[in-house]
Formats: C-alpha cells, sequence, structure tokens
C-alpha cells in the first residue's frame, strides 16, 4: 500500500500525546480522536502544572519569542536599506514568518489549551508555512527586476497570490479538523492519509525552496558573476535541512532520551530560525553597492 500522504508514523514519532507537527493536531484533536494520542510513540509531557496539565518544549517557546524579535530586528535593518532591490517583499516573507513563529508557540510549543484552539492555530501554522514559502520564491522572482519591485503591483501581487494560498490551504485544514464538510473525516483515524494536506504541507514548500534556491544561484553565479553569497545561500539551505531532520528523524530519540521533556520540535525552530537569518544575510550581501548590476528602471542593485 503506498505510503503518500499517510501521517500516522511522522505524528506517533512526533510525540504521542501532543505532537510538534501542526498537521498532526488536526488529527489528534479532531472530534473523532478525542484527543488520545498515537499509541507506541514518546509521550510529549515536558513541565507537570495543576490539574493534569502540561507545558510541553518550554525552549521552543522561548526560542520563538526570540525568533519574533530578530525577525522584527531584520525588518527594521531591511528599512534602512532604501535602495535594495525587494526590500518591502523581503519585509513581507519576515513578517510572515514572525505569523509562522506565533503559531509554533502554540503548536510546537504546547500550552495547556482548549482542543479547539490548538486546531485553529494549527490551520492557521499550516496555511502561514505554504504562503511564506511562495513569498520567498517570489523574492527570488523580483531579484531579476522582471517587474519593478516595491510598487503596489509588485507588492500587491505578491500580498494577493500568497493570500490565495493561505485561504485555500487554511480552509482544508480547518475542514479536515472541525469535519464541516464531512469530506476528510475519512483522514481523521489512522493511518491519517491526507492527500491533500501531506501535498500541501510536505511537497509543495519544498518546490517553492528549490525554485528559490536554483534562481538565487543563478542570479549570483551568472548575473552577478560572485561565489560568496552563495555560503549564505546554501548555508541557508543546510540549516533548514539540519532542522527538518531533527523534525522528522532525531524528534523521537531526544523525546525517548529525555524521558518526554523535549522532542526534535526544539531544535527545528531554533535551526529553522538560524536559515532564515541566513537568507537574509543573502539577501543584504547581494544588495550591495559594488555589485556589477546594470541600473534597471525602477530599482536596481547598484
Amino acid at each position: 500500500m503506498s505510503q503518500y500522504g499517510k501521517w500516522f508514523d511522522f505524528c506517533r514519532d512526533s510525540g504521542s500525546a501532543q505532537s510538534t507537527i501542526p498537521v498532526c493536531n488536526l488529527f489528534n484533536e479532531s472530534p473523532s480522536r478525542g484527543g488520545s494520542g498515537y499509541d507506541g510513540g514518546c509521550d510529549l509531557t515536558g513541565i507537570s502544572l495543576s490539574g493534569d496539565r502540561h507545558l510541553a518544549n518550554l525552549g521552543s517557546i522561548l526560542l520563538c519569542g526570540i525568533a519574533i524579535a530578530a525577525s522584527a530586528y531584520l525588518i527594521w535593518r531591511s528599512e534602512r536599506k532604501k535602495a535594495a532591490v525587494g526590500r518591502r517583499e523581503i519585509q513581507i516573507f519576515l513578517a510572515a514568518y514572525i505569523i509562522i513563529e506565533i503559531c509554533e508557540i502554540f503548536t510546537v510549543g504546547h500550552f495547556p489549551l482548549d482542543g479547539d484552539v490548538r486546531r485553529g492555530f494549527s490551520a492557521v501554522h499550516i496555511a502561514t508555512v505554504v504562503a511564506t514559502c511562495w513569498i520567498l520564491m517570489l523574492n527570488a522572482i523580483i531579484g531579476f527586476q522582471l517587474l519593478d519591485d516595491g510598487t503596489p503591483l509588485s507588492i500587491g501581487l505578491v500580498l494577493l497570490s500568497a493570500a490565495m494560498l493561505f485561504i485555500g490551504t487554511g480552509y482544508i485544514a480547518l475542514d479536515t479538523t472541525f469535519s464541516w464538510t464531512g469530506y476528510w473525516d475519512d483522514t481523521l483515524d489512522a493511518p491519517n492519509q491526507a492527500y491533500a494536506l501531506y501535498t500541501l504541507y510536505q511537497l509543495v514548500p519544498i518546490v517553492f525552496l528549490f525554485v528559490f534556491y536554483v534562481l538565487e544561484a543563478y542570479l549570483v553565479l551568472r548575473i552577478l558573476g560572485e561565489k560568496k553569497p552563495m555560503i549564505y545561500l546554501t548555508g541557508a539551505a543546510l540549516l533548514f535541512i539540519i532542522a527538518q531532520i531533527f523534525q522528522y528523524v532525531i524528534s523521537v530519540h531526544i523525546c525517548n532520551g529525555t524521558d518526554g521533556a523535549i522532542n526534535g520540535g526544539l531544535f527545528e525552530t531554533l535551526f529553522t530560525l538560524l536559515a532564515v537569518v541566513m537568507v537574509w544575510i543573502f539577501w543584504s550581501s547581494i544588495t550591495e553597492d559594488d555589485w556589477p548590476m546594470p541600473v534597471a528602471s525602477g530599482g536596481a542593485y547598484a
């Protein structure tokens, strides 16, 4: 039987009672499952609170706060680069990442929330991840100056297209977990084979990120004729890959080794933050004044 679209094993290994993969919260907290968790996985408990409640992944929560502050700082730094290509667009990317981190506080780092609230945050988290990766890919396209950057048209196209992806993905996630139409109800029980969510959350962002990397590599190597920025770009890619390895491969081993205190979600948050910072450093490095980029109408690298 095909494994495509199946979430059960991922969810079981990322925290039996409270998964740190947001998609899993849609199944685990669904009415048909009653929030019962995934048998055979490591039970992420974290810090015990009163009333048999737990605060899980406190480290992730703190890192999310740091990520929000760091992103706000980078938005401010971007504002000072008045002549930089894609300044507004990279700020939109950072703002979208802030929304992801706000959601992660309640999905990767678990507050003792009502199930409906957690499912709502999880749906927003999933939708924002897809939209943010799309925005990042558009930043690479904007770097070629096919369209004047920073104009109402450019910003409008970025925001409108991202909003369409956000709404579409968010609706599927919400309809899956709240069973508004009942169309996705067969995904709520093991093996949680949700083709749409698997494609949107697992595969689509990878495609967007791959296209971003290829386009930026072409821009740097063939158009700018430089190699140093590739260190930052490749560093960002490697940091992101490490984050995913911690989330999907190492997480269960960390959880077992710490008796449920933490899992890979903590390190996924950390390395994703480092990847985002490296993306900004890469963008900043190719918008310096000394690159041999010809002046284009409406915006330029020089």
